[in-house]
């Protein structure tokens, strides 16, 4: 089975960071940063930490985890995380250089429901915890669980 690591990523003003994903011909996406782990990763939080370096530049303060999410082929860990700053210029995923893969650009989206709905944000069970969450005036921190 394969594993990956995803991060709700938190920026100082409150927002989330997320990438757009945009394929030629094909409706633009977001996703939140992340991938699979690799079998020289320590753990999922080290994977997770070398995950948003490569995407976003960036050192993440990880919360704790969200939630999990896993079908037949894959299983994926949502932790929620804090970001100080990004920079699109010193991000060094290999995706970022082949022109096939569509492009990764990083947003940063207000964290309520009026931009989240008007959003196509994947996976879906994710969008709807943070709907909730907005919704209910939850702090995302309440979710995690810091000792995963």
């Amino acid at each position: 089975m394969i594993e990956c690591v995803r991060a709700v990523l938190v920026t100082p003003a409150g927002r989330l960071l997320l990438i757009r994903r945009t394929w030629p011909g094909a409706t633009p996406y977001r996703v939140f940063p992340g991938g699979h782990v690799e079998p020289d990763d320590p753990g999922l939080r080290a994977a997770l930490v070398r995950e948003i370096r490569e995407e976003t530049g960036a050192e993440p303060q990880i919360t704790g985890l969200l939630q999990v999410l896993a079908d037949a082929h894959q299983r994926q860990y949502f932790y929620l995380a804090r970001i100080g700053s990004w920079s699109e210029a010193d991000r060094t995923g290999p995706e970022f250089a082949d022109p096939d893969r569509g492009e990764y650009r990083l947003e940063e989206v207000p964290l309520s429901i009026r931009a989240l709905d008007a959003l196509s944000l994947e996976p879906e069970e994710i969008a709807a915890l943070l709907r909730a969450a907005v919704t209910a005036g939850t702090d995302l921190a309440a979710l995690a669980d810091p000792a995963r």
